[in-house]
């Protein structure tokens, strides 16, 4: 797994042979850490504790995830499912709507200014926003959010958030390169989502 990847081989091009290999789907941390071991030269190699470095890496992979998903559409070769959680490359469909419905995300990170615009006190920002929402009126949807779990897509229930927060916590664990700071939060959406979901 260890292979080096061709330097003048597109970001977008190499997470769609990552994905070929992954029929079941896998995680963004994942495809980030298979791109570290491969010495993939479009992503920082720096450590991820860092927000802005952490942000930056997250964008360029949705980025080319979202123009791969855009090329492969549009030659009629398949759909890129694209989640934090899971990112899984399906099958095309003729009439499907998949792209029909206007997504905010997608024109979010397919604008590269949102890339060379965003420094660090923006990303602040972003969570303090988020941290804002979760003092006020907004807990739930806020906790939900932080899960990266969506009451209209799936169904919710407390074997599923309990599920999640395994998940999240061996990822953000300080003992895995995680930071204390967010496995506090996780652990305080945890709280919020359990009086709401037991």
């Amino acid at each position: 797994m260890n292979d080096e990847l061709d330097p003048t081989v597109d970001l977008a091009d190499q997470l769609h042979h990552m994905l070929q290999a992954a029929p079941a789907g896998i995680g963004e941390y994942q495809l980030i850490q298979q791109l570290k071991e491969r010495h993939c030269t479009h992503i920082p190699h720096l450590p991820l504790t860092d927000k802005l470095v952490l942000f930056r890496t997250h964008f360029l992979v949705f980025n080319a995830l979202y123009r791969l998903r855009e090329r492969l559409w549009g030659e009629q070769l398949g759909f890129v499912q694209i989640s934090p959680l899971c990112i899984r490359l399906l099958p095309y469909q003729a009439g499907s709507s998949e792209l029909s419905e206007h997504d905010p995300l997608r024109d979010y990170y397919l604008d590269l200014s949102q890339l060379s615009d965003t420094d660090e006190q923006d990303v602040e920002d972003l969570l303090s926003s988020f941290w804002k929402r979760m003092q006020g009126g907004e807990e739930k949807s806020a906790a939900l959010e932080l899960f990266e779990l969506d009451e209209g897509q799936q169904v919710l229930n407390i074997g599923v958030i309990k599920h999640r927060y395994r998940q999240l916590v061996s990822l953000h664990h300080p003992d895995r390169g995680g930071s204390t700071a967010r496995l506090q939060s996780i652990n305080k959406a945890m709280e919020i989502l359990e009086r709401y979901y037991s």
